[in-house]
């Protein structure tokens, strides 16, 4: 039996032990910041509620993004209505409640503009007289998901061996650390391009957890006092064999002299007639063989002993007629007398037949050339090229089976021999002189050989392709550069996204041009025009990148008109103040007067929600 189990907010480690949560599958409520799975947000609105009551016996204010659609709106209504038993609902958009709340504080005024990028999407939205105008807002599919994600990618292309280690909380904390928004993106590139100290100072290194490849310490005295003790002991025995063995070769050699000189001495005294009969039992043939022995033994006893051996050097007499050529000069030999000249005229003519033969098996390849028209595209037949046999058969079996026989239809495969055709024309037809061999191939082929024999540094060269690919690639022992992750133009090109969505494939304004758009769609004379200009508020998590404010001035500046006032300020906390200005809202006493009860969505519907619109000036 199978059971679904559904898990909200952060995992419950006591869960891990009836089923495995890496193995489920995440979904979330949100379509970028539009509830649309309402089942999914049932079930964490229940999680909310069982921590402070099955029924609700207050109001709710809701936070929305701008132009949210009616049927969300609608959706939630009727669950936390219908489910909860909520009195009383209000919408309110969470950019304008941080707006609302740095007003407090004198940060911006009641007519300016909100830029609001947060995580899925970001939105402008200009302010007249403390309210926002709708009208005029701006949204763009970009926020800081996007910017993770982008990172993440580039990182994860960048170092394929590390993305184990490129997790996405990890690429978050990479993203808020480093990364920062370029003044000019275009010379920001050429910076990084050239490789500068300037570009090295903005580089960024993370360290990848490494260890070092283990060092192996230099022995001690007394471990090499105890290997020079063990290989002396080890020389000693060695000598001892060498010195047992001299021994026997010595005795050897002595005997065998002794029996030597015996037979000499028996040779002596004997008849000539006789000295078959006596050598047949040896293995000696003749009297001056037992000699030649007896001298070879005695320096070979000598020589054991380590007595000084004379060398006695016999002069062949055939040495003049072996050696006849050693006075001729080298330019007067033949090729046959002189092995070098030999070897240099076969290197020659290996060299030019290889060129021949290459050049001609291109030839082929290229469909040959003619008027000076060489075909490098391919095998077929370009224009003004001369057409081999094989090629003007293929041309005429293709006319013919072209050609209608009949009068007035199509007769071809009537007859089987007409099928003959197809076997025809399928046929591999090469040249006719394809088929008898090369002669210079086989020229070449036996000059190889010839090669190979009398010269060690030859190589064929198919040998030198075969062994060149099955070279086994060289081990390098990783280092410490090999687990640094290197953030360099990523640093501001993730980030940019936010003036440039097209870098990601979505085709919508950036940041600063959407606030143009806004500031032209809200202008009703000069005055609130330079009002709005001097009080824009940057607010949400994605704005906190360095650079952010000037990018958006100079982006602003290049749209208005010249010698418009601009001030851009940041909200005092952009990530919490929009909680913290909901929260200031929904305290006043004149909070529920901005509701709509229970009773008046049962009495109006769901089509009343269309026109609700939340006062947040009250």
């Amino acid at each position: 039996m199978r059971e679904t189990v559904t898990v909200v907010g952060d995992h419950n480690p006591a869960l891990l032990k009836y089923f495995d949560c890496t193995r489920s599958g995440p979904r979330s409520a949100f379509d970028g910041n539009v509830v649309y799975q309402f089942e999914i947000m049932e079930y964490a609105q229940l999680e909310i509620s069982v921590m402070f009551g099955i029924l609700i016996n207050h109001p709710v204010l809701i936070t929305e993004c701008a132009c949210n659609p009616v049927q969300s709106r609608s959706k939630i209504a009727e669950l936390l209505f219908e489910s909860y038993g909520v009195p009383s609902v209000a919408f309110g958009v969470d950019a304008a409640f941080s707006y609302k709340y740095n007003q407090q504080f004198g940060i911006c005024s009641k007519d300016g503009l909100a830029i609001c990028s947060g995580f899925n999407t970001s939105h402008v939205i200009p302010f007249l007289n403390g309210e926002p105008v709708y009208e005029a807002c701006c949204r763009t599919n970009v926020g800081g998901y996007h910017v993770t994600d982008y990172l993440k990618q580039l990182l994860s292309l960048k170092y394929p061996h590390h993305m184990s280690k490129l997790t996405w909380e990890k690429v978050e904390d990479l993203k808020m650390e480093h990364c920062y928004i370029a003044p000019d993106y275009a010379s920001e590139v050429r910076l990084f391009q050239k490789g500068d100290k300037k570009a090295e100072e903005k580089t960024r290194c993370w360290q990848l957890p490494w260890t070092p490849t283990p060092v192996e310490e230099a022995p001690s005295e007394e471990e090499i006092a105890r290997k020079a003790a063990l290989k002396e002991k080890q020389g000693q025995r060695l000598r001892e064999m060498a010195e047992a063995k001299r021994f026997n070769r010595i005795n050897d050699l002595e005997n065998e002299i002794r029996d030597l000189d015996m037979l000499l001495q028996r040779l002596r005294h004997v008849a000539e007639n006789d000295i078959p009969s006596i050598l047949g039992k040896t293995v000696y043939t003749s009297k001056q063989d037992v000699e030649s022995a007896l001298v070879k033994a005695t320096q070979s006893l000598r020589k054991a002993k380590g007595e000084p051996v004379e060398s006695v050097e016999k002069m062949d007499p055939s040495s003049t007629e072996k050696y006849n050529l050693i006075n001729v000069p080298d330019e007067m030999l033949t090729p046959d007398q002189n092995p070098e000249r030999y070897l240099e005229e076969l290197r020659a003519k290996h060299r030019d037949l290889s060129e021949k033969v290459e050049q001609r098996k291109k030839l082929k390849t290229n469909g040959g050339h003619s008027n000076g028209n060489h075909n490098g595209s391919g095998g077929g037949v370009g224009r003004g090229e001369r057409l081999n046999s094989s090629q003007r058969e293929r041309m005429r079996l293709l006319t013919t089976a072209a050609f209608d026989r009949g009068k007035g239809e199509d007769t071809f495969g009537t007859k089987d021999e007409d099928w003959q055709l197809y076997k025809l024309m399928s046929r591999d037809n090469d040249d006719d002189d394809d088929d008898k061999p090369d002669p210079d191939e086989a020229e070449l082929a036996r000059i190889s050989s010839r090669l190979q024999e009398i010269d060690p540094t030859f190589i064929f060269k198919s040998e030198a392709g075969s062994s060149s690919a099955a070279e086994a690639p060289r081990f390098r022992p990783l280092t410490k550069e090999d687990f640094q992750i290197i953030l360099g133009v990523e640093r501001f090109r993730c980030p940019e996204i936010l003036f440039n969505p097209n870098l990601i494939g979505i085709e919508q304004a950036g940041l600063d041009e959407m606030a143009g758009i806004s500031i032209r769609r809200s202008e009703a004379s000069k005055g609130v025009e330079e009002r709005i200009t001097n009080s824009i508020l940057l607010t949400g998590g994605s704005c906190l990148f360095p650079g952010m404010s000037e990018r958006l001035e100079a982006g602003i500046r290049m749209i208005r008109p010249c010698g418009t006032p601009i001030k851009i300020v940041k909200a005092s906390d952009p990530i919490l103040d929009a909680w913290r200005g909901a929260s200031a809202y929904a305290a006043a006493m004149q909070f529920p007067h901005q509701t709509f009860s229970r009773m008046d969505y049962y009495e109006k519907g769901e089509d009343w929600l269309r026109s609700y619109q939340l006062r947040y000036t009250i």
